[in-house]
């Protein structure tokens, strides 16, 4: 059973009907640890070293986000800068995340054809999250497929709901190891497995 840790960063979670949501499903997954970035550090001072401490604990890190201008929230950026240290997690000695696994789950407003080269955003989701991947990669771990929930703006309960359910089954089946994670990255998107 792998340990996974969600990193949930929202900083305007009362106005996103679908990431409400979706946290409550990763909340619901038993033997998950779930830290909302934003209820912890609302000064913004993270504590870096009982964030390291909660990396060492865990196998699978979930950096979980809305696609904000073209990146991730503020504060999971900085969390990002403070927690991933040299010397810890990259550069000389540092091994200390070497073999752990990551990947995005994000939402979207913008639907599929919006992240497309012909869409308005004119070019395909994947490509706005290589800094992460590269990041990732960086401190010797595994990037994964991202878990992607397009079209967030548009979207009514049923569908919420249903997004819900497959955020959930990805964790639970993340948790309880029914991936070869080393066979997934030939996929774009996580959700082509669901």
């Amino acid at each position: 059973m792998s340990r996974i840790l969600v990193l949930f960063a929202h900083p305007a979670l009362e106005k996103s009907r679908v990431n409400i949501r979706l946290a409550q499903a990763a909340k619901s997954v038993n033997s998950l640890t779930f830290c909302d970035l934003y209820e912890s550090y609302p000064d913004f001072f993270i504590d870096v070293a009982t964030e390291q401490q909660l990396l060492t604990q865990h196998d699978i890190i979930v950096w979980h986000h809305p696609m904000y201008w073209y990146s991730c929230p503020p504060l999971l950026k900085q969390w990002i800068d403070l927690v991933l240290t040299h010397g810890w997690a990259y550069g000389s000695g540092g091994r200390a995340l070497e073999g752990k696994y990551v990947l995005n789950a994000i939402t979207t407003g913008g639907g599929e054809m919006a992240y497309h080269p012909n869409g308005f955003n004119r070019f395909p989701l994947r490509q706005f999250l290589i800094p992460f991947e590269q990041t990732v990669r960086l401190c010797r771990m595994s990037y994964l497929p991202p878990f992607v929930v397009q079209g967030t703006h548009r979207m009514n309960n049923v569908e919420i709901e249903a997004q819900a359910e497959r955020y959930a089954t990805l964790l639970r089946d993340l948790r309880d190891d029914k991936f070869d994670l080393d066979a997934v990255g030939r996929v774009e998107l996580f959700n082509q497995l669901l």
